[in-house]
């Protein structure tokens, strides 16, 4: 009985070692997979690490804004206190008189001039006027320019003088001042001293001059009119010069910028005072001026006897020969309007 109970006892205690050897046993396995596991997470992490160390840099997509030409003006900058001795209202709200209307039937003989306007002749002087006041600088070609920025009138393509072709101001603006430039500078930021050699690029943009526009071009007709037997000039467009120099500085020619429509710009001309050096308080507008020929010009082109529409400097190669074939078209003119009267 004893033996009995001493191995009831040994096979209890066997059996109790034996399921303590099986949980320890299944609580390192266990261990063993959650290790394996977070080593390989680690590793993966590793891994996504190091690519992201060998992957190139993400590129900026977003291209450069390109520089542009600027048409630059000057501020216009108001007087804050009245900058004349007595009040000076009716400039602002001057309006140019209408033109006389002429029948198409009354209009008996009618011919077309090209004058050139050259603002170093004496009688000239106002197109060269660059004082400020409150509407801008008073020179013609800034108010030509301001008021193209300004949309109060529209230039036209020197493709042609029949107002065809509407242009931009950005297109004005690279024939007066050229499109910007790219050139190498030395760095003198990272070379001071120029030794290394650094060069950076930079972008050139010119500035427009005024002084530059030296000449301008006047259309107009002539037209006869019967009912009031009268000669009547009419403008209907000008057009500002730009000076074509060659690489020496010498003069080459000269080509038109754009034209503007002249009876939309009555106006605005009608606003702006032109230089008297006389009587600074007897002044006219500048539609005035053009409209009582208060200028000097030359005819470069007419419809008297040229078939080609061409210019006299086409088929005339001397200047003064020029000249006389520029008053010989305005006499012919003259000796028609003299030759309708009988005394």
């Amino acid at each position: 009985m004893k033996n009995r109970i001493i191995q009831l006892c040994l096979l209890v205690a066997a059996m109790g070692l034996f399921v303590e050897t099986a949980d320890a046993q299944a609580r390192n396995r266990s261990s063993r997979k959650r290790t394996t596991a977070k080593k390989t997470s680690t590793n993966k992490n590793n891994t996504g690490n190091a690519e992201a160390l060998t992957q190139a840099p993400a590129k900026d997509t977003v291209p450069a804004a390109p520089v542009e030409a600027t048409l630059d003006l000057g501020p216009v900058r108001k007087s804050l206190r009245n900058d004349n001795a007595i009040e000076r209202n009716l400039v602002k709200e001057r309006i140019p008189l209408n033109y006389e209307h002429i029948r198409e039937d009354d209009a008996v003989y009618r011919q077309r001039l090209w004058r050139e306007i050259d603002i170093h002749e004496k009688m000239n002087l106002p197109f060269m006027y660059n004082a400020d006041d409150d509407n801008g600088n008073q020179k013609f070609i800034n108010i030509l320019l301001s008021s193209l920025k300004s949309g109060e009138i529209t230039a036209f393509s020197p493709i042609d003088d029949r107002f065809t072709t509407p242009i931009t101001l950005k297109e004005i603006t690279e024939q007066l001042v050229g499109k910007p430039k790219v050139e190498s500078i030395p760095d003198w930021a990272n070379d001071p001293d120029g030794s290394k050699g650094l060069m950076k690029d930079t972008v050139t943009i010119n500035m427009f001059n005024p002084s530059e526009i030296e000449k301008y071009w006047v259309k107009e007709e002539v037209v006869f009119d019967k009912e009031s037997s009268r000669l009547h000039v009419r403008i209907l467009g000008i057009a500002p010069l730009k000076t074509i120099k060659n690489v020496d500085g010498s003069f080459r020619a000269v080509t038109p910028l754009f034209w503007v429509y002249y009876p939309d710009m009555r106006p605005l001309l009608a606003r702006y005072e032109a230089y008297n050096g006389k009587n600074f308080g007897a002044r006219m507008s500048w539609e005035e001026l053009f409209e009582s020929r208060m200028f000097a010009s030359r005819i470069i082109k007419s419809t008297l006897d040229n078939p080609g529409d061409q210019y006299i400097e086409s088929y005339i190669k001397d200047p003064i020969l020029r000249l006389l074939e520029g008053e010989n078209a305005k006499d012919k003119i003259f000796n028609y309007e003299q030759d309708l009267w009988s005394y």
